[in-house]
This record gives C-alpha cells, sequence and structure tokens, in this order.
C-alpha cells in the first residue's frame, strides 16, 4: 500500500476508522490566497493559467504548502471538454466564462466531436503528471470534471445564470437532442477522468452545480443518469479509484445519488450531516459541510461552526471535512487557518472521547 493510499483521506473515503477528519476544500487553490493572484498576474488570464501545466502546478501546491490539507485538488476548469469541442471558451473579467459558438440546435449536438484526452486535454493530464511528482508521497491528488447537466448549461446559454432557463427549455423542446448531449458529455468525461487516473490522480470528484434547479423529473433523465453514465464507465476503467459525486441543492437526491455505485457524496450547507448519514447509511462516505459565508465571519465564530459540522456527523468513519461549496475570493487567509486547526484539534478529541 503507498503512502497516499493509507493517507487519512483515502482512508475516511474507504470508511475506515481514522485519528482524525481529513480536511480539504473546494476551490483551495483560489482567488483568496495573494499567492495564488501572484501567479494569476503572471499568467495574464485564466486559461493560459490553466493550461499551462507548470502553473496549474504552482497553484495546486500552493494551499498544501500553505495549511497542509490533507488532499490536492487539480486546478483546471469544468469547461476544459466543451472548450476542446470547438465552442471557444472565454473568460470575460467580471462576467466569467462564456463560449463564442454555444449550442443552439440538436444539429449543433450532433457535430460536437469527442475529445482524445492525451491529444486534446494534454496539458491536463501534463499538469496532473507534473502536480503528482511535486506533491508529498502522502497527499492524495483528486482529478475531477463537471457533470453532463451542469457543462451543458454553459454550452446551450453561452453565459451563466441563476436558474438556468434556457437550458431547460432546450431539454423540454428538443428532449432526444438532450439526451444525445448528456451521453455525449458523459462519455467524453469518463475518458478524460481515466486519463487522469492513468497520469497520477488519486481519486475523482464530479461536480453538479445546477443539478438543483431542475424539476424531479428532469433530474432523473438528464443529470442523474449520466452520472450514472459516468460513475459505471470509471468503476469498469479504474476500480479502486474512489469516485465523489456532489450536487449543489440536491439533497432531496441524496438517496438516488447514493445508489449510483459512488465512492462519496459531497453534501451542501443546506442539510444535516447527521440527517445525511440517517439516509444514506453505510452506502458511501460524507463530504462537506460548512456554509462558506462562515469564513466570512469572526474566528470564534467559524472554530464553533466548524465544531458544530463535526457533532453533526460525531467521530464514525467515513467523514471528511469540507465546505458545502467553494471558498468564497474575499475570504481572509487566516481565517482557514482556524478552521484547519478547529478541524484537527476537535475531531481528534471527538474520536478520543467515542
Amino acid at each position: 500500500m503507498t503512502p497516499r493510499s493509507d493517507s487519512l483521506f483515502m482512508r475516511a473515503l474507504r470508511r475506515e476508522p481514522v485519528d482524525r477528519t481529513p480536511l480539504w476544500m473546494m476551490r483551495q487553490a483560489g482567488r483568496y490566497l495573494p499567492e495564488y493572484r501572484a501567479t494569476r498576474s503572471r499568467a495574464g488570464d485564466f486559461l493560459t493559467l490553466a493550461s499551462t501545466p507548470e502553473l496549474a502546478c504552482e497553484v495546486t501546491l500552493q494551499p498544501i504548502e500553505r495549511y497542509g490539507f490533507d488532499a490536492a485538488i487539480l486546478f483546471s476548469d469544468i469547461l476544459i471538454l466543451p472548450h476542446v469541442m470547438g465552442l471557444g471558451l472565454r473568460f470575460t473579467p467580471g462576467e466569467g466564462p462564456w463560449f463564442e459558438r454555444p449550442l443552439k440546435s440538436a444539429a449543433d449536438v450532433e457535430k460536437l466531436p469527442m475529445p482524445d484526452p492525451e491529444d486534446d486535454t494534454g496539458y491536463v493530464m501534463d499538469a496532473v503528471r507534473l502536480i503528482r511528482r511535486s506533491l508529498p508521497e502522502d497527499v492524495p491528488l483528486i482529478g475531477f470534471a463537471g457533470s453532463p447537466w451542469t457543462v451543458a448549461t454553459y454550452m446551450i446559454e453561452n453565459l451563466g445564470s441563476k436558474n438556468h432557463a434556457d437550458a431547460r427549455r432546450f431539454l423540454l423542446a428538443e428532449p432526444e437532442a438532450g439526451d444525445t448531449l448528456m451521453k455525449h458529455l458523459a462519455d467524453a468525461t469518463i475518458d478524460y477522468l481515466v486519463a487522469q487516473v492513468k497520469a497520477g490522480a488519486d481519486a475523482l470528484m464530479i461536480f453538479d452545480s445546477w443539478g438543483g434547479v431542475l424539476s424531479t423529473t428532469m433530474y432523473k433523465r438528464f443529470s442523474l443518469a449520466s452520472q450514472q453514465r459516468i460513475v459505471d464507465g470509471v468503476k469498469q476503467a479504474c476500480p479502486d479509484t474512489p469516485l465523489i459525486l456532489f450536487g449543489k441543492d440536491c439533497g432531496q437526491h441524496l438517496e438516488k445519488l447514493a445508489g449510483t455505485g459512488c465512492t462519496a457524496l459531497g453534501v451542501d450547507w443546506t442539510m444535516d450531516m447527521s440527517e445525511a448519514r440517517e439516509r444514506v447509511g453505510q452506502q458511501v462516505a460524507l463530504q462537506g459541510n460548512l456554509d462558506p459565508a462562515v469564513l466570512l465571519t469572526a474566528p470564534d465564530v467559524i472554530a464553533a461552526e466548524t465544531r458544530r459540522v463535526l457533532d453533526s456527523y460525531g467521530p464514525s468513519p467515513g467523514h471528511i471535512f469540507n465546505l458545502g461549496h467553494g471558498i468564497t475570493p474575499q475570504v481572509p487567509p487566516e481565517h482557514v487557518s482556524v478552521l484547519v486547526e478547529t478541524v484537527r484539534d476537535y475531531s481528534a478529541e471527538l474520536r478520543s472521547r467515542s
């Protein structure tokens, strides 16, 4: 067994006993860190930063070097796949990502190519290999991708929105094209994630940021089904690689997600961890779920809310501490230090009592 396989993070994913709760944060390599902003300034633009392996490696390592998190996550973007499918990704300051050639019709969906992960996204795989060589041997690396539905919202709408009405309208008006798009993105994502594992990723994560805007019927057909396709494909190719599913505002679908065969579920901050544990039982490990806004408060509030999350889950195996969504850019870095210290000290205390 490698040091990474025996790490707190990997053992928690397997729901094995650990001395303390492992910790990492979504978007832990990001704008709240001054060192990230310096690297981003050198890169000139976000796409250059994400597509230059040396720079992607640098920012991936920054939060590990500063805080000693129990896992690193590849620095990249969920829209890399549609970008290499020819939609022309751009990032506009103050507005976020947009595509020069968004999907407008079923015919546009049929024209989408199937990317080769080593050729078309070779810079991502090069970054994974470089990060894996640069990380401490005992720190696992998480690879990731966006869920087909979440990625499709940007492909259809061009600019993101709050309710993704245009993307929902597309699926309702062109359901067969929607099925084709979800399957195409799922198959491309399987290849992309498997390539990340071959390059050195130790675990994988799927981000379904917009699953919560869908009706139950649409969620099952378009979001859940495509995630199930990915879980099945990745498990077949990489049976020993843990896979985490995270769906924002998807608490009503928790049991369905646990039933996909994934290893763990990310839980957003709208549900207590105790409820999530009760609902999924021993099927999966759970990751989460501090409200990111807590990190904008005072140190005593951060410590108290962190303890509350740990108490809600309890000392049982299978918990990975994280935020309920990504860290926001306004968070003072010293507030993250309070979070890290509280998780380490209090989770160890909880286990010593049990």
